[in-house]
């Protein structure tokens, strides 16, 4: 390979290439006969139906630079793939394609439907998994799962019928929440409430006794066909005298009874309260309690049937409409009221959802949250933010049956059979030909929640309930990067069935990042027109400055609020860190393999010391999930300290100004620098440090199987750090003085420096030529504190006084003139500033951010006139 590099880093000629040398060279595989120690994540499986999107690309990101980081520091690294079988999302694509062509699931048949679903997963299941690749991930792919392939499929069953033989999975008629449009019941957490403008009707229920009526108050006047009872509080002194008779249910001729139960909330409505246990949850809980009937007013397409009477066969919607105006016509609607509350919602399709009781299977799951909730009371497991913790407690603790069965046909169907001979109910871990009494069977149709297996995810992917060498090598997994949203979903449900099964915690610590939002602080939406496709980025920017820019602003419990200025911004790092890798490249002719201590000038010590710190930096930072911080300081050291600071004062050395030695030095130290600078870079930008890596010489074989560095004590210089500091110190004094008197680089000036001791001037004296270098002088003189020289432009930098004679540079009245005119423009600007911001108006009406850049407007110019006026002053004093 080439030590030269091209002059422009171009990311579609390097990406494609290094991707496919990592999968050929099997360098993301993990061994579990290694004897390094292990650590392992598994991959957020996602869906099947899915394409890459922001919070994917973070999330995936974020992993992967944790894989490499420890894969470099010696460890046995396995990032386990995989995706999930997504059943409600992935048979609703099949169904479009279906209706395409004109005919349905029903029509075709459960095991012709199943087929088509197979089809379509093999030609597009596999669309994310190249996009993660796209996206520089290295996982071991060779070991890529399915939640649907054999072997999870042997797990799944393997815990439903353990579950059912302990007692834990049950069958009950019981309230759940039915999506109308996907036809299946969802569990709780798959219920997406978002707030709806609605309304209270007041609606009178007659006594029957004729003495007068009740008034209830409800949201969903339709549902009142499904009422069985009217409930008030027991301790409501107004309803004490109404519990026990009856009223009857308008509209209709049912006869309800008044009951009293402490449920019901006194405050809300009128206190009187219609109960439908069908349609409530809550309702549901009253009815069980008094025994109530339950009566169904809609269908499973949320339609009303047989039991509404009248309005059989309306959408629950219309019919709504029809009993508002028939309570109205008959003169039982009382009033409306605007009533704003919370409404489910379907995850999937956005639907609203529909309360309806019905039969499905439930997993009591209280016995196993307990132990979830202990391990990480007591550390056993760590939430990362631990603020995550309490959220956590609040819903394990309050958790109620699981509701896992779905009434659609992809998925993981339940291993349950039927007999209509004697009605005997068998879950079986085979397929049972025929019932003991020897009736035929026939199999439940439902299938399984999704999270249901991907709740194995940890030991099912490694080959559970077998005991391999990969389960028994990497689990418990070390840790889970995911998002807050799916922390209930599947966090907790894998923590629940990882202690039940494994009797282990399934990860170490839960890493709990962000979202990605637009720039202005809004969540990314379509119809909000302000979505960024992170493909789309990586084609326009390269995949390196993407990763960079998200990890960056990867803080702990601060959303990423994502601008393609800031990308750009990182593709400049990117671009930057090629250049200096070029530069570098081309001045290591005879570079040898060590030095001499003695021959190191202060720059190298500089440097050297400084790389030590920036990677104890980079170590601890990644250790404590702050990848941001790790971004910063690795930005910080490679941009401004070795490409803005060494390479410049490294420059005359390596173009050999300074002799033999020096020169040696000056390579050796560079080259040291800038490979171990890669090193630390990699985890996040993976692409660009490698393929700089194949160009160094005595760098062998890829940089990610290179050791990441440790700090060394050896390297640790603070003396050379302070010395450093004063000289980069007084180099910045002399060019703020030259930018504040608009003298060019190219205009010679002579320095004055007053130090404190004779150590200081000693040490300036020693760096005299990287001072004019840098600073763009051509004499500098340090001495210790004399007369100070007339007419001179002064700074104070690092505990020494700079002074810029400027007899002869500029002319001072001229000078004064353009500072004065400078002065009034800027203060104008200033004062139009701070009447806008004085106007209660503009404060009251204009958005948040426009108010923040206009103070920040201020702020800038209020700096800028404080300067000038000082500028100004100084001039003035000199004439």
């Amino acid at each position: 390979m080439t030590m030269e590099l091209p002059k422009g880093y171009e990311p579609e000629d390097v990406e494609q290439r290094i991707y496919k040398l990592w999968e050929e060279s099997g360098s993301f595989k993990a061994d579990p006969a290694s004897d390094a120690p292990p650590y392992a994540i598994v991959i957020p499986p996602p869906n099947v139906t899915g394409a890459l999107h922001m919070g994917h690309a973070l999330n995936n990101t974020i992993q992967d630079i944790l894989i490499r980081y420890k894969r470099m520091d010696g460890f046995n690294t396995l990032w386990q793939p995989g995706t999930d079988h997504a059943g409600i999302a992935t048979q609703n694509v099949v169904e479009r394609q279906l209706a395409q062509e004109n005919t349905d699931r029903h029509r075709i048949g459960r095991e012709k439907f199943i087929e088509r679903v197979w089809e379509w997963r093999k030609e597009y299941g596999g669309k994310i998994i190249n996009q993660l690749k796209r996206l520089g991930c290295s996982c071991d792919w060779g070991r890529e799962r399915f939640t649907m392939d054999q072997g999870l499929s042997k797990a799944v069953r393997e815990v439903f019928v353990s579950l059912y033989e302990q007692g834990l999975v049950y069958r009950d008629d019981y309230i759940t929440n039915w999506c109308p449009r996907c036809h299946t019941a969802l569990a709780d957490l798959e219920v997406e409430h978002r707030d709806v403008a609605g309304a209270l009707h007041y609606v009178r229920y007659p006594l029957t006794d004729g003495s007068g009526s009740l008034t209830v108050a409800t949201t969903r006047p339709e549902t009142m066909l499904g009422d069985t009872a009217v409930a008030v509080n027991p301790e409501d002194e107004r309803f004490k005298k109404f519990i026990g008779k009856e009223v009857r249910l308008p509209l209709t001729d049912r006869i309800l009874p008044i009951i009293a139960d402490e449920h019901v909330d006194p405050s809300f409505g009128t206190g009187a309260l219609k109960i439908t246990p069908a349609h409530d949850p809550n309702d549901f809980e009253i009815g069980l309690r008094h025994k109530l009937p339950s009566v169904k007013a809609f269908d499973q397409s949320g339609r009303m049937n047989e039991n509404a009477g009248a309005y059989q066969g309306l959408d629950r919607f219309e019919a709504r409409k029809r009993v508002i105006a028939d309570l109205e016509a008959q003169g039982f609607l009382e009033k409306v009221e605007p009533y704003s509350h919370a409404v489910g919602h379907c995850y999937r399709c956005s639907t609203m959802i529909e309360p309806l009781q019905s039969l499905q299977w439930f997993v009591d799951v209280k016995p196993l949250a307990q132990k979830a909730i202990q391990a990480v009371r007591t550390g056993k497991t760590r939430i990362i933010p631990p603020t995550w913790e309490k959220v956590y407690y609040e819903w394990m603790e309050n958790i109620r049956p699981w509701c896992v069965s779905r009434q659609i046909w992809w998925g993981h169907r339940i291993p349950a059979w039927y007999c209509d001979s004697c009605g005997k109910v068998i879950v079986s871990r085979e397929d049972p030909e025929k019932c003991d009494c020897g009736g035929e069977l026939r199999q439940e149709t439902d299938v399984l929640d999704t999270w249901f297996s991907s709740g194995l995810w940890p030991f099912s992917t490694l080959g559970w309930p077998e005991e391999t060498d990969f389960l028994k090598t990497f689990y418990p997994t070390s840790c889970l990067v995911t998002g807050f949203d799916i922390l209930f979903f599947w966090v907790a449900r894998m923590m629940m069935l990882g202690l039940w099964f494994r009797d282990e915690i399934p990860f170490s610590d839960v890493y709990i990042h962000a979202l990605v939002r637009a720039e202005d602080g809004r969540k990314m939406s379509k119809s909000l027109g302000n979505v960024i496709d992170p493909l789309e980025v990586m084609d326009q920017y390269g995949t390196d400055a993407f990763r960079f820019t998200l990890a960056a602003f990867a803080a702990q419990g601060r959303d990423v609020k994502l601008s393609m200025k800031r990308i750009e911004g990182y593709r400049n790092f990117i671009n930057k860190i090629w250049n200096s890798a070029r530069f570098v490249l081309m001045n290591l002719e005879g570079v040898p393999e060590e030095v001499p201590e003695e021959y190191l000038s202060l720059a190298d010590k500089w440097i050297l010391s400084r790389l030590n710190s920036t990677a104890a930096q980079a170590r601890e930072t990644l250790d404590g999930y702050n990848f941001d911080r790790t971004a910063s300081a690795l930005y910080q050291f490679m941009w401004h300290e070795f490409c803005d600071w060494y390479i410049e004062l490294a420059k005359p050395a390596l173009y050999g100004k300074k002799g033999d030695k020096a020169q040696a030095a000056a390579r050796w130290t560079v080259l040291t620098a800038l490979k171990d600078s890669l090193k630390l870079l990699h985890p996040i930008i993976p692409f660009v440090t490698e393929e700089i890596w194949s160009r160094l010489p005595g760098a062998e074989g890829q940089i990610m199987m290179a050791d990441y560095p440790k700090p060394d004590p050896v390297r640790e210089d603070r003396e050379s750090e302070q010395a450093m500091d004063l000289i980069q110190s007084v180099i910045v004094g002399i060019r703020n003085i030259r930018g504040e008197f608009n003298l060019p680089p190219t205009k010679p000036v002579k320095t004055i420096i007053f130090c404190p001791d004779r150590p200081t001037v000693g040490l300036l004296e020693a760096n005299q030529s990287a001072i004019q270098d840098l600073a763009w002088v051509e004499e500098v003189k340090a001495s210790l504190p004399g007369d100070k020289p007339k007419s001179a432009a002064a700074a104070v930098a690092g505990g020494v006084e700079i002074f810029i004679p400027l007899a002869g540079l500029i002319d001072l009245d001229q000078e004064a003139a353009r500072l004065a005119k400078e002065l009034d423009k800027v203060s104008g600007e200033l004062a139009k500033v701070e009447k806008k911001l004085g106007n209660a108006g503009f404060l009251g009406k204009a958005p948040e951010d426009v108010v923040a850049k206009v103070k920040g407007q201020r702020q800038e110019l209020s700096l800028k006139k404080e300067k000038l006026e000082s500028n100004l002053t100084r001039v003035r004093e000199m004439v």
